[in-house]
Parts: structure tokens; sequence; C-alpha cells
């Protein structure tokens, strides 16, 4: 037999429940719905379990908003990142059939198998910044968009996408893709990039951006130098392209 409570309709709480969002207890229970109850609804189909402490209100579909924001409140420093963030902040070249959805955070933590099964998802913990940098330099949510979804600005994006290339992206797509980005804010960029301790991808955004003529060229070129590593510095990546950097 169902848990009861006076008053209570859970008729009158599915009205008010979020939609394409998975809920935890401590959700549900903020609508009345005790733990005990959350589970025998969910037994008798008035919620479907999605996973350990995750249901979704009955005849709603899984959104990728929805399930981002389940997941930010529970993995550090969760954002959108790389070729994603660009391409979610009007940044693309080629439309793939099936978009994948690159995901940073700040420590391994592994997803919850509903989420990987209704999304094609990249995961990576990738350190590219210093320790001394604000964690949420260059992250901001969409305009429009759930506020608790952090994407990378195009700043941030491109040193993630740089730093894929090779092991997840080919050289000839984050060139184009860079190609596009003539507009980055030149502050922002200059204090990631200052912040930055991978040499690959600084050397890369000079050598992309030089390539390109953008308007960016020296500041990458500065830190470029400042990193140094050697006069020459070469990688073969996965796909067999060969990453030729030298210092200029």
């Amino acid at each position: 037999m169902a848990p009861t409570k006076q008053h209570f309709s859970f008729k009158d709480v599915l009205a008010r429940l979020p939609r394409g969002e998975p809920l935890s207890a401590p959700a549900l229970h903020k609508f009345g719905v005790s733990e005990t109850h959350s589970a025998w609804l969910a037994r008798n189909g008035w919620l479907r379990r999605l996973g350990r402490d995750a249901y979704l209100a009955p005849g709603s579909e899984l959104t990728s908003d929805g399930a981002l924001v389940y997941l930010s409140a529970r993995i550090p420093g969760l954002h959108v990142g790389g070729k994603t963030a660009l391409a979610w902040r009007g940044v693309r070249h080629n439309l793939p059939i099936k978009e994948k959805l690159s995901l940073w955070a700040l420590r391994p933590v592994r997803l919850p198998a509903w989420f990987t099964a209704s999304f094609n998802v990249h995961f990576q913990v990738t350190s590219l910044f210093d320790d001394s940098m604000p964690k949420t330099l260059g992250l901001q949510p969409l305009p429009g968009g759930r506020p608790e979804i952090l994407v990378s600005t195009p700043e941030r994006a491109v040193l993630e996408l740089l730093s894929d290339v090779g092991k997840t992206e080919s050289l000839e797509e984050a060139t184009h893709l860079v190609e596009g980005l003539r507009n980055l804010r030149e502050p922002v960029l200059d204090e990631l990039l200052a912040h930055s301790t991978r040499i690959k991808v600084v050397r890369l955004a000079a050598a992309l951006a030089t390539n390109a003529g953008l308007p960016w060229v020296p500041l990458a070129q500065k830190h470029s130098n400042r990193l140094g590593g050697g006069r020459r510095w070469i990688a073969v990546s996965k796909s067999g392209d060969r990453i030729d950097l030298r210092r200029k």
C-alpha cells in the first residue's frame, strides 16, 4: 500500500515537476514526496527510475540540458567544453550525424549509465591550467540558457579543442575552427594563456593563428615563447598527423 500524507495528491505534484530533468530523492522531497513514496511511485509507474537516486516524470523524455543540470550539481567543475562549446556558441565547421558532447571536470568520476546510454559523450579531466587560475575563468552559461550549465567561452574552448588535437580531433578540423575565431576577447585569452601549462596547446594556438592571420597572433606568440620547451616540438597523432611546431 502506498505511503500516505494528509491532503497529498501526486497528480498535483506531477503538474509541477520539471520535464526532461532527472530528479533526486531530495528534489522530490521538496515537492512533498518522501524517499519511500518515490520508490513506491517508481514501482507503480508514476515515476520512471533512471538509476540510483535519479527519477524522471512519466511521459517525459530525458533532455541533455536536464541531464546536465542534474550532473552539474554533483560533479565539481563540470562544464561543456572544447568543440561542443564552440558549436553551442555558433562556431562550427562540419555538422556530424551524431554530435559528440564534450564534457570536462576537475576530477574523474563514473558518469551514470543512463546518461552515457542516452548521449554520445566524451568526458575528460585533462588539466590545461595551473592551480592559481580561478576555476570558473572562461566559463559562462549560454545567453538565455540554463544558468546551472557552464559552457566554455570561445577563448577557453579553443584551448580545450587544441588539447584534443591528435587524440579525438584532427589537426585539419581544428585548423578550420580556429580560422573562424577572429573576434576572441584578447584580455580573456591573455589571462587563460598566462595560466596555461601545456606547451602543445600554446604552440598550436600560435601556429594556427599565424597561418590564418588572426589578430591575436602576437598574444599567442608571446605565451609560446614564455613556455619555451626547446627550439623544436614534434608529435605524431593517433591518426598519423605529424604536428611540427617550431619556435618562431
